[in-house]
């Protein structure tokens, strides 16, 4: 009997206890206007939370291995208590990979740069991640959230990727395309994700810099990003975020801004692009693994940015099977000089099925654009297209995508939309798309139902 009551003040205890840690992290909702139903963001505010200084746990600047350790068990701490914020001071800090825990922030203070090493080894052992859309076991992200829920990276201090491995890893020599049609195979032929292990000496699949998988409530805040070995934010699978006031300058392969994949519920504000890719590519997985997970992406606002560098400002694709819809873009500028392709640029191909819809672009400048203002492919592979066959083909419809009041010095054309016979594309609304000149064609057509402009040219 008496063991029975100390059993359950314990348990009383603990259930107290918990009640009253977890208070430290409130959640607010975000309201964002859009023309879709756009649901409140919800994100957490850490501004009343425990702090905690990483040279507290041991942190010694230009020492990989005690900051590395030190930062990790400050995540620990933090998570531990229910909530708390991890402190990068000013200064320098060399570091391994950082891996996420629920209810924490990290926050670099001003001048504070963590710097990551370009050591393969420090991103191992592999994790449950993805590459262009394909789930497998890689070299973990830099920055790493695995299921983890109200989580922020905020501050004024710069995150940065040592890059003088990566860089070789660039080349895509035939070992590295070996390897990708294996992992091709294995998710075409949906073979579990733990066998799809990629993590060898010729495969060099190189780590997303920032990943919050199957993760929600999420803000990204004030930080500068300098350099990444692959995409350079990379939502996936989840759900609530705000990325707001950030700067990512990034120009090697594949160096994307960020890319939401069958992510939910996402609002891009204020921000700087100097990208050696696309500024945002919306995704949603590749083929037969999409069709599992069946996870759109969906509601995704981005505004008031600036794009220094980059191929688009807003891509699509090639990589949506699971679908993409109630996409916004509106207040945002790019730079002449920018050496962009396309304002909006929606790819797909035979192999993808999904769906788009519902894309909306209003209230953008731009300067000279080396292709043209919308374009629109469905038959977009890449080296893919002799590297591995289609084995199952599901089309893309592709349908009601707005843009209205944007306007460019020059484009080579205005639009091109090449649809397919047997699915054209269907319900294209250009509304005041102004362009200085055009070098070839006004516009490039094929299979294309219900086009309608109401535009000039200068």
């Amino acid at each position: 009997m008496k063991t029975t009551k100390t059993l359950l003040l314990i348990l009383i205890s603990i259930i107290f206890s918990c009640k009253k840690e977890d208070t430290t992290i409130k959640i607010i909702e975000i309201q964002v206007e859009a023309p879709f139903k756009m649901p409140a963001i919800k994100v957490p505010d850490f501004s009343n939370s425990k702090q905690f200084l990483i040279t507290d746990f041991g942190a010694v600047q230009g020492n990989k291995e005690l900051t590395s350790k030190a930062i990790s068990e400050a995540i620990a701490k933090a998570n531990k208590i229910g909530g708390g914020t991890v402190i990068i001071p000013k200064g320098e800090w060399l570091t391994k990979k950082i891996h996420f825990k629920s209810n924490v922030n990290l926050h670099l203070n001003k001048d504070a740069v963590l710097l990551f090493s370009e050591n393969p080894k420090d991103y191992l052992p592999a994790v449950h991640t993805s590459w262009e859309g394909m789930e497998c076991y890689n070299y973990s992200p830099l920055i790493y959230a695995y299921e983890c829920k109200n989580i922020a990276i905020t501050g004024e201090g710069k995150l940065k990727a040592k890059m003088e491995v990566w860089e070789k890893w660039f080349a895509r020599p035939k070992p590295h395309m070996n390897s990708l049609k294996s992992l091709y195979n294995l998710a075409s032929y949906n073979k579990p994700v733990e066998v799809r292990q990629m993590v060898n000496d010729t495969a060099n699949f190189r780590p997303h810099f920032i990943q919050f998988n199957r993760s929600e409530n999420i803000l990204l805040e004030g930080v500068s990003i300098e350099n990444s070995p692959f995409w350079t934010i990379h939502p996936y699978l989840s759900k609530n975020v705000i990325i707001r006031n950030i700067k990512v300058k990034a120009h090697g392969h594949n160096n994307d801004g960020v890319d939401p994949e069958m992510s939910q519920n996402i609002l891009i504000e204020d921000c700087i692009f100097d990208q050696g890719d696309d500024a945002i590519a919306v995704k949603s997985g590749r083929n037969q693994d999409a069709w599992r997970l069946n996870t759109p992406s969906k509601n995704i606002v981005m505004r008031n940015c600036t794009m220094i560098n980059g191929h688009q400002l807003l891509a699509i694709g090639s990589e949506l099977s699971g679908g993409i819809e109630n996409v916004f873009v509106e207040n945002c500028n790019v730079v002449d000089g920018a050496k962009m392709f396309h304002l909006v640029f929606i790819k797909t191909n035979e192999r993808r099925g999904g769906y788009v819809k519902n894309i909306f672009v209003e209230n953008i400048k731009a300067g000279a654009i080396q292709n043209g203002i919308l374009g629109i492919e469905t038959d977009v592979l890449y080296q893919w297209r002799d590297l591995v066959p289609t084995i199952e083909r599901k089309l893309t419809p592709i349908h009601d995508v707005h843009l209205t009041n944007v306007s460019a010095f020059k484009t080579e054309f205005l639009s091109r939309i090449l649809g397919q016979e047997e699915l054209p594309i269907k319900n294209i609304f250009l509304n005041n798309v102004v362009v200085d000149s055009i070098s070839t064609q006004k516009h490039i057509h094929e299979h294309v139902i219900n086009f309608n402009e109401l535009t000039k040219i200068k």
